[in-house]
């Protein structure tokens, strides 16, 4: 990789670079977010054919690191990581999974899955994770004093970074936000032998206290604050359109909480359209629940005055309690970047509530899916734009899924079992018989028989 390089570098546009080996988080002149910068004429050098042919032949490979799908596009990810140091668990290559009974029920024929959560931990922060704790392995092998990665978590990023730190042999500490995460959330980092601390607080106080934590050099920060975990995941855009045979769709759809999963994605297309390889950009949804939507609510203030969001319409909200766990956060800490995605992206922000979430992630699991409340946030915002024709029926659209849904069983079984604060539109029972075969038999055909029969 030595043809290529990449470095940290202000959002604001401070022309000052900071190494990839550096341990940096913000701009020390301005305080703004970094983010990494590529060598773009290094990468020029390679044609958009080459760089296609280059991808496609990697693609599930058993060469190290290639096989990844993220360490496929290593040279557009991470450059200064040598292979030796790239600790991965095979994440990525995740399925695109054409809905087509549910995208023909609410009137979207084209309408497909990004399944990110059929990843080494469920959900689409390995492929974050990945590049972060490469990097870190990286930087100890060059002699930097790291003694432990740690992180604030609604869930997924502490099980990713429990995982990817065991692998790597890197103590881990993560702050969790207490009884506020699944308890299959909770069990992966304990299990991967982290350093599990339950804060009373939420995500944004267990925030506040990862950032203090690390003010110490010797404790690397692991969340999506630092931008070295944005690399990884700006690689589902690149998948995506790896999978339309290098085209891009007209719409995609993420869940917004901290909000790094939507300047990542953006991130990735614009990197595509810059080096040749597409002609255009997706429009983007930034799709948020109501019990906690920040950035939906700024969104409505510009709306209001025609005119794109900007910081100055953002207030931080006490975020309230939602089915959706992963993304309640009231202050993002990806905000800026998401703003500037989503002007990019000719970008929209909806909102969804507790029952449309519900009632969107179980319409799309009969229909063959397995969704996590956080999917049904986006499921739900894409019903509503559908049905409001700002999504049409002739475009081809991808729903981001960020986690699995079996790590959110007590969330299915809370609706089917109609324990969950409204009423479930789509209850699913198990139907209590006996054990004698005549009976059991006849009590099935009468619950096949009324199945069949049309809606009233």
């Amino acid at each position: 990789m030595a043809r290529y390089s990449a470095w940290f570098q202000s959002v604001s546009g401070d022309p000052e670079r900071y190494p990839l080996t550096e341990i940096i988080y913000r701009c020390p002149q301005t305080g703004e977010l970094l983010e990494v910068v590529h060598d773009e004429a290094a990468l020029k050098t390679k044609s958009a054919s080459e760089w296609k042919s280059l991808f496609d032949g990697r693609y599930g490979r058993t060469e190290w690191p290639y096989g990844s799908g993220v360490w496929s596009k290593h040279e557009w990810v991470q450059p200064l990581v040598q292979p030796e140091n790239v600790v991965s668990l095979y994440e990525g290559n995740s399925n695109l999974l054409w809905a087509e009974r549910y995208g023909a029920s609410i009137g979207v024929p084209d309408l497909w899955v990004k399944q990110c959560g059929t990843s080494h931990t469920g959900s689409f922060k390995d492929l974050g994770m990945t590049v972060l704790v490469s990097s870190v392995k990286q930087m100890i092998s060059e002699g930097k004093p790291i003694r432990a990665i740690a992180c604030a978590s609604t869930g997924d990023t502490s099980a990713a970074l429990a995982a990817y730190g065991a692998a790597a042999a890197i103590p881990v500490v993560v702050l969790l936000p207490k009884g506020k995460i699944s308890a299959a959330q909770l069990i992966q980092p304990i299990a991967n032998g982290a350093i599990v601390c339950s804060l009373d607080t939420d995500f944004d106080g267990c925030m506040r206290v990862v950032e203090r934590l690390t003010h110490d050099p010797h404790v690397y920060l692991g969340n999506s604050l630092n931008s070295l975990r944005v690399e990884g995941q700006k690689t589902i855009s690149v998948e995506i359109v790896q999978q339309f045979d290098w085209e891009v769709p007209d719409w995609v759809l993420v869940p917004g909480g901290n909000l790094g999963n939507v300047s990542a994605i953006a991130k990735g297309f614009q990197q595509l359209q810059r080096l040749g390889l597409t002609s255009r950009l997706p429009r983007l949804v930034c799709c948020q629940a109501a019990q906690a939507n920040p950035l939906y609510r700024a969104y409505q203030k510009a709306l209001a005055d025609s005119r794109p969001v900007e910081l100055r319409d953002f207030e931080p909200v006490h975020a309230g309690d939602t089915l959706a766990s992963a993304i309640r956060i009231g202050s993002p800490v990806s905000l800026s970047k998401a703003i500037q995605a989503l002007a990019d992206c000719d970008g929209i922000v909806e909102q969804a509530t507790e029952q449309e979430l519900a009632d969107a992630a179980a319409r799309a699991d009969l229909t063959g899916m397995f969704n996590c409340p956080h999917t049904g946030v986006a499921l739900a915002c894409l019903e509503k734009l559908v049905a409001r024709n700002i999504i049409q029926k002739g475009q081809r659209v991808v729903v981001v899924s960020t986690a699995h849904g079996l790590k959110f069983t007590e969330f299915k079984a809370q609706y089917h079992e109609k324990r969950l604060d409204f009423i479930s539109a789509l209850p699913n029972e198990p139907v209590e018989m006996g054990s004698d075969p005549e009976q059991v038999v006849e009590q099935i055909y009468k619950v096949l028989d009324k199945r069949s029969k049309p809606a009233d």
